[in-house]
């Protein structure tokens, strides 16, 4: 009998400050994903040990990416105060230059470009930008090979 190792593949949990629903569904219209779990503070099996005011909070939601790629968030629970999204960026690979600006473009609309869409050595097209909800995206069209 042979057993095969899934791909290891890291999935991001991004934690939000009370605003993870919306957040989730912003993601899904603009990363064309579908949001496959959203799961409240009252929905939880001890719901009756959440703290009152965690009731209408996400405290899981899952996004299934086109290519399945996933993406996973939560509102931070009261005892873990947010302390905003520090020392990380979620990297995004299209395929072409195109669909990347695109996307870049969407997020820089309410968002804080760091880095202007244009080409660099390892793609044809990137730019880096923080989002409306205070994430940093790295977005990606064309990968060059890089030696």
């Amino acid at each position: 009998m042979s057993t095969t190792t899934p791909m290891l593949q890291p999935i991001p949990y991004v934690g939000f400050n009370g605003n993870c629903a919306e957040a989730m569904r912003y993601y899904e219209t603009t990363l064309g994903g579908k949001i496959t779990v959203m799961i409240t503070g009252a929905q939880m099996p001890a719901s009756d040990q959440m703290p009152p005011d965690f009731a209408d909070k996400v405290v899981n939601a899952q996004l299934a990416l086109p290519g399945g790629g996933l993406m996973y968030g939560g509102d931070s629970p009261p005892h873990l105060p947010y302390e905003g999204i520090k020392g990380i960026s979620l990297a995004l690979h299209y395929g072409t230059v195109a669909e990347a600006e695109d996307t870049y473009n969407k997020f820089a609309k309410d968002g804080e470009p760091y880095m202007p869409f244009g080409p660099t050595f390892w793609a044809k097209g990137f730019g880096m930008v923080k989002d409306k909800y205070g994430v940093l995206w790295a977005v990606n069209g064309e990968m060059l090979p890089m030696q």
